[in-house]
């Protein structure tokens, strides 16, 4: 009984002290930029950020925001574009069939400097929907999104959502569930958004909320571990790490209701 009261306060210690470190950060807006649709997500590189939305992109400059091009899917083969990043000269967007059933996925691959299609990776069928991808340390991490609502597939609920480890030929190699806490943020969604940043820590959304959260991977087991949460001021979707910003953690982010692209900077 003695050590079923000292592991229940462990436990409460913990998420106590966790919420005080997610206070320790925030993030502070630099500057925003209101466009004609924004609904899925951002990616960004030295001197572009590229709007994703379900069948189209634009690309703009970072300094005002001037659309400099932009692209459509007239086949109707796409159908829900999540999140991108680039890697490059080339913008990854990851893509699936959401939120019909049974799930399938790709990579769709576009030449940042025209955003013309180049190339697809398919997944097919797969106990999941990509919704973020990137590639770090030359492996590809990719974020397969379970739902605990009307979206979810097969009796599977958001605890299903899976970081999976490939190589540069896109064979799997490892995989990890999510902290149960970030499962709970997320519900009944999953993640929207993530990539890995320059402190080696793994940085990620949900649907919604205004919050990065902030994981690792563990040194056993196969559970990401939670390490804080950071309040943002965009809403959730897919965001981007500008690593061309030296010094310091700038992101782009979303807010969907009122069509903003938001660049933050996390002190």
């Amino acid at each position: 009984m003695r050590f079923y009261f000292l592991q229940k306060n462990a436990v409460l210690l913990f998420f106590l002290f966790s919420s005080i470190i997610s206070h320790a950060q925030k993030a502070r807006e630099v500057r925003r930029f209101q466009l004609k649709e924004v609904q899925q997500g951002v990616a960004v590189d030295q001197t572009y950020f590229y709007v994703i939305n379900n069948h189209s992109l634009t690309k703009h400059f970072k300094t005002d925001g001037k659309q400099v091009g932009a692209w459509r899917d007239t086949t109707g083969l796409l159908k829900h574009m999540n999140s991108g990043v680039v890697i490059g000269q080339k913008l990854y967007c990851a893509h699936s069939n959401y939120p019909d059933v049974p799930m399938a996925s790709s990579i769709e691959i576009f030449d940042t400097r025209t955003l013309q299609h180049i190339g697809s990776h398919s997944f097919g069928l797969f106990p999941g929907s990509v919704t973020w991808a990137d590639f770090y340390q030359g492996y590809w991490w990719v974020a397969f999104a379970n739902y605990s609502d009307k979206a979810s597939a097969e009796g599977r609920d958001n605890r299903w959502t899976t970081l999976v480890k490939y190589n540069e030929k896109w064979q799997q190699l490892e995989a990890w569930a999510f902290p149960v806490n970030v499962l709970q943020a997320f519900s009944p969604k999953s993640t929207s958004g993530g990539t890995w940043g320059p402190d080696g820590l793994i940085y990620c959304t949900g649907h919604d909320k205004p919050e990065l959260y902030v994981l690792k991977l563990p040194e056993r087991g196969h559970t990401l571990q939670y390490v804080k949460t950071i309040p943002t001021i965009s809403e959730g979707q897919a965001f981007a790490i500008d690593r061309s910003v030296k010094n310091k953690r700038e992101f782009y982010g979303i807010t969907r209701n009122d069509n903003y692209v938001i660049v933050s900077v996390i002190d």
